[in-house]
């Protein structure tokens, strides 16, 4: 029932993985620079990310809109399902509204074109204690929030500044966190000449200020300008400076030390400005881009990375942000042990989230600050999870051939160990024989090896 009260006092501690009550309104809008989008192989399926969510209907009293641009294979729905207790129940609390609009992105855009959709939707939550959950903020997004009436769980616009390349410097000095020399708020080639004559080593990195996933950056080689090698494929330096122009960006030294670690972290604020690191892991890349993920951070630095994401979210929750965010950060050993490097702020929903919620929602397990694991009554969980599994022979099949592949092999999800894998990303096999799972073990061994089969079952050529 909703009252007057206002949502940040009566959601003060909602945490958008554990609701006990209320409609979740999510809007998986991927709301972002569309031309580093292109470079994603299905991207648009990017959308069913946050599927994770419809596990929130274990909770009687939770209700799920999930809005997309095309319609999400039942099969897959049904899948989540039968994770919950009562999926019959959890089926009568669930709405999903396609736009039928495939490619027409982002998402929010196409939702705001459609009035008497809208209209229908805010008629929908009269009455409700519902919020918006995006994937990330924009001004289409608080003015959808603003026409359906309800709040966001998210940051408010004018703090997205803190969740670009320059913010996230800014915001790493405020808190007194360790980062990489550089220098940031910068647009003009002789703004990028001077920070390069000013850092050490031989090479710089050159980062757009809304870059994601790893796109939008740059290695520039001091001594030779035209060896620069860009993270996108297809960019030059005439159209990356006329990005950098546009949207600004950052100049940093390059980080040379090997080997070289690249952890990250994961943090809430709710609605009542409290705050807490909910997970560390280590990234899986492909040179700079995003792969995939492994639960918790390497224990040598999980404690010094854990420290300075701690700050940064007081920091943030200082500034009024509200809602689910990620930073990266460099780790590495010294003489003095190891030290851990803040590298940017990803104020929005990333890449880790999804496994987490996921293995979060699936085992029932709860994170535990002290020793960074998230713990199942006196079971540890660990998980291992990609986004980027790609196989020709799934080409051209169905979400439904992925699960049953899966389960025949006994992967699937054992209820009674709570472990296996949680699939995602499955609107990709058909046109892309792409797909994402998160697999959780007992131990960092048993994650790690039951993924590994996962792909020999699922991507006997992966590329």
């Amino acid at each position: 029932m909703i009252t007057n009260i206002p949502f940040e006092a009566k959601h003060a501690h909602l945490s958008i993985f554990e609701p006990r009550e209320g409609t979740l309104v999510v809007v998986p809008s991927l709301s972002l620079p569309q031309d580093e989008l292109r470079r994603i192989t299905g991207a648009r399926c990017y959308e069913e990310r946050l599927l994770f969510l419809l596990l929130t209907l274990k909770e009687p009293g939770v209700k799920v809109i999930y809005l997309s641009s095309a319609p999400v294979d039942p099969a897959i729905v049904d899948y989540y399902f039968g994770f919950l207790p009562d999926p019959d129940d959890a089926r009568e609390r669930l709405t999903m509204i396609s736009l039928d609009e495939p490619d027409s992105q982002p998402l929010t855009r196409t939702i705001l074109r459609r009035r008497e959709m809208v209209e229908r939707m805010r008629e929908m939550l009269a009455g409700q204690d519902a919020w918006l959950v995006p994937f990330v903020m924009s001004d289409m997004e608080v003015r959808l929030a603003d026409y359906l009436g309800i709040p966001i769980y998210g940051p408010a616009m004018e703090l997205a500044y803190f969740g670009s390349k320059s913010g996230s410097r800014d915001i790493g000095r405020q808190a007194g966190v360790p980062m990489a020399r550089g220098f940031g708020d910068l647009r003009t080639v002789a703004e990028i000449e001077d920070a390069v004559d000013s850092l050490p080593g031989e090479r710089v990195i050159v980062k757009l200020n809304d870059g994601y996933s790893g796109l939008g950056n740059a290695i520039l080689p001091k001594d030779d300008w035209n060896a620069i090698d860009f993270s996108a494929d297809g960019e030059t330096w005439q159209s990356f400076m006329a990005k950098f122009a546009e949207r600004g960006g950052v100049v940093e030294e390059f980080i040379e030390h090997r080997p070289l670690f690249y952890p990250s972290a994961l943090a809430r604020i709710t609605p009542g400005g409290h705050y807490d690191v909910v997970a560390t892991h280590d990234q899986v890349l492909d040179g700079h881009v995003y792969q995939g993920c492994t639960f918790p951070a390497r224990p040598e630095y999980r404690e010094h990375v854990t420290r300075s994401a701690s700050r940064i979210a007081k920091t943030l929750a200082g500034h009024g942000v509200v809602g689910i965010f990620g930073m990266d950060f460099f780790a590495m050993k010294t003489d003095a042990g190891y030290a851990a490097l803040l590298c940017e702020i990803n104020l929005r929903i990333g890449g880790t989230t999804h496994p987490f919620g996921a293995t979060l929602l699936t085992t029932g397990a709860t994170y535990d600050p002290a020793s960074g694991l998230l713990m199942a009554g006196d079971q540890p969980k660990y998980y291992t999870a990609t986004d980027n599994c790609y196989t020709t022979c799934m080409k051209g099949r169905t979400p439904a051939d992925a699960i049953r592949a899966v389960e025949a092999a006994g992967l699937g999800f054992d209820h009674a160990r709570r472990t296996g894998n949680v699939l995602h990303l499955m609107g990709a096999i058909p046109e892309y024989g792409k797909l994402g799972f998160t697999t959780i073990g007992n131990s960092r061994e048993e994650a790690d090896e039951l993924h590994a089969l996962t792909r020999r079952v699922l991507c006997p050529a992966t590329r």
